[in-house]
């Protein structure tokens, strides 16, 4: 019952606290009257479920999932971590787990895979972005909460699990076998193509990322056959991570400037981060993959290369996670911590990221799509935030998407499908990659051009 008492006392404080610090005496004396009939309301079924409920449960079990219950009726990223999850977002961010290597969200009451990680037991064992996790050691998932999820699925390493997934096109349940490993997150890959095109793979923002990319950069400048021409900056089906590491990415790019603001509540609550002097390439030409895949950290990199002019972005749209959540201890980490959505991310020609993503200056698919094809994106999630900025729109738009959708529907059934992105020949190979292949094409047209500009000039 302490525990209780306690919680409570602390729900009440901050009510009355946040009350008397945001209204006049006068008007708060109501708003107070009904915070105090809601928590009573809540003592009321909690005692109920407590005395006849089937089987006993522990107040501690009920309260926090009465937290995490408001929580995440706020946005799909606002929850509470246990004090175990809070160490393991920690080890997480520091690059270092124990598990399977799968970035995954909820949909509609079941875990989807949002991407395996490069080289870890799950990318290995053919697990693939947009599978469902249905299942865990035979035991089915569905319907029960993300973090429990995540929880069964990391363990020590050498231990073995099993994930039972659905997979669009599948029609029966796949199980994969998996031993468990300690998943070192190495968040850079490089490589040098065509003998002076340089590629630079980006998985995750972790906490050493942007020193990596850098030392990546400069190895790549020195072993190329020919002066390095230009970079191809992959961030396909990168789920983001640190903001300071995306800063620190754009930053190897960016001649100064600014690469992303957050605005929180507060209209005057805005913060900048820029870039410092200093372009790392020199000018050499950028090209940046994206895909829907491609969030949040991912998004502030796009968003800067696009906006400040500094590269072309080619793929396909991206996630649309443009918000940021500040994890806040309690109680020193012993009590776990509260991760709450703060403030949205804005790029630097002051765009909201939030449920819109960044489109690419050139449209390629990896593969052979139609328009049907469903890619869940931030907007797809339940409780996202909507876009302020594109919200103030929609009115404007409603006729012409009204004129649109009765010509649509009148439309030749063999033209409704139609997509705008480039697709690879139909006798492309699987294996191999056509957006990489197309960067590598569109990267070489653009140095031929800067060359022959400077020759003009």
């Amino acid at each position: 019952m302490r525990y209780l008492t306690l919680v409570l006392a602390t729900f009440a404080g901050m009510m009355l606290g946040g009350l008397g610090l945001t209204y006049k005496v006068a008007s708060a004396e109501p708003d107070n009257r009904t915070t105090y009939q809601e928590l009573n309301l809540f003592m009321d079924i909690l005692t109920r479920v407590r005395s006849d409920y089937v089987s006993e449960e522990k107040d501690q079990k009920l309260i926090e999932a009465a937290i995490q219950g408001m929580l995440t009726s706020l946005d799909p990223h606002s929850s509470y971590l246990p004090p175990e999850q809070f160490e393991d977002m920690q080890v997480q961010s520091s690059g270092e787990y124990g598990g399977l290597g799968l970035e995954v969200t909820i949909r509609q009451g079941a875990v989807k895979v949002v991407t395996p990680i490069d080289d870890t037991p799950a990318a290995r064992a053919g697990v693939e972005a947009g599978d469902y996790i249905t299942g865990i050691n035979g035991t089915s998932i569905l319907g029960g909460s993300l973090s429990e999820a995540v929880d069964e699925m990391r363990g020590p390493a050498g231990t073995p699990i099993t994930i039972t997934v659905m997979r669009k096109g599948v029609d029966e349940p796949i199980d994969f076998t998996i031993i468990r490993e300690i998943i070192t997150i190495r968040s850079v890959a490089s490589r040098i193509e065509d003998d002076n095109i340089g590629y630079l793979r980006i998985s995750i923002f972790n906490e050493n990322t942007g020193e990596l990319a850098r030392e990546a950069i400069k190895e790549l400048k020195a072993t190329a056959k020919t002066p390095l021409k230009g970079l191809i900056l992959d961030l396909r089906n990168n789920p983001g991570g640190l903001l300071s590491q995306a800063v620190e990415v754009s930053n190897l790019f960016l001649d100064g400037g600014e690469v992303v603001s957050t605005r929180g509540r507060d209209p005057r609550d805005i913060e900048r981060y820029n870039a410092r002097k200093g372009d790392l390439l020199e000018g050499l030409p950028l090209i940046v993959l994206i895909n829907a895949g491609s969030a949040s950290a991912s998004e502030i990199v796009a968003g800067a290369v696009q906006d400040r002019e500094r590269g072309t972005l080619i793929g396909l749209k991206t996630f649309g996670k443009g918000s940021v959540q500040t994890v806040i201890p309690l109680n020193g980490g012993r009590d776990g911590a509260l991760r709450l959505t703060t403030a949205r991310y804005y790029t630097p020609a002051g765009r909201s990221i939030q449920a819109t993503g960044i489109a690419p200056d050139i449209e390629i698919s990896h593969r052979r799509i139609t328009k049907s094809e469903n890619q869940v994106t931030e907007a797809d999630l339940p409780n996202a935030l909507k876009n302020e900025i594109e919200a103030a729109k929609l009115a404007r738009q409603k006729q012409q998407e009204d004129e649109d959708q009765i010509a649509e529907d009148s439309a030749d059934p063999d033209t409704k499908d139609a997509v705008t992105a480039e697709m690879p020949p139909e006798d492309f190979p699987e294996d191999e990659d056509y957006q990489l292949k197309r960067a590598k094409e569109i990267l070489s047209e653009l140095v031929l051009t800067a060359e022959a500009g400077t020759q003009k000039g």
